[in-house]
């Protein structure tokens, strides 16, 4: 069964810095298209940034741009998220997810099929 985990959530005050560390088993994450999405109580999940398996199109939410990056290391077969600058509106649920499918990254949560359970993120003074 595949299994996808999320990590490096936690606490961190508004202008502050997390990394969020994305693995999966038993396959390799660099055979497909990966996402991070943000989830807040009440709303849909929303596409944050999402890489291709060989990295060269890689696309942000209008939000992250210029604070976010995704990026993978093959060999730990871990994709990253490193976030910057955070606003309280960052606060929410952080999920991994891969596409088995496409090519390219999709913006839309119903195009992946793999999901992990998610890590907490909250930005607050």
């Amino acid at each position: 069964q595949p299994q996808i985990v999320e990590s490096g959530g936690g606490l961190v005050q508004p202008g502050g810095s997390l990394t969020l560390s994305c693995t999966a088993s038993p396959f390799m994450l660099d055979w497909y298209p990966v996402g991070w999405f943000h989830q807040v109580p009440g709303r849909q999940r929303e596409m944050v940034a999402c890489l291709n398996r060989w990295g060269n199109n890689i696309k942000y939410a209008d939000s992250a741009k210029g604070r976010f990056t995704v990026s993978r290391d093959n060999a730990k077969n871990i994709i990253y998220l490193e976030m910057k600058s955070l606003k309280s509106t960052d606060t929410g649920v952080y999920y991994c997810a891969a596409d088995k499918v496409d090519r390219i990254c999709r913006v839309e949560p119903e195009s992946y099929d793999f999901w992990g359970q998610g890590t907490q993120v909250t930005v607050s003074a």
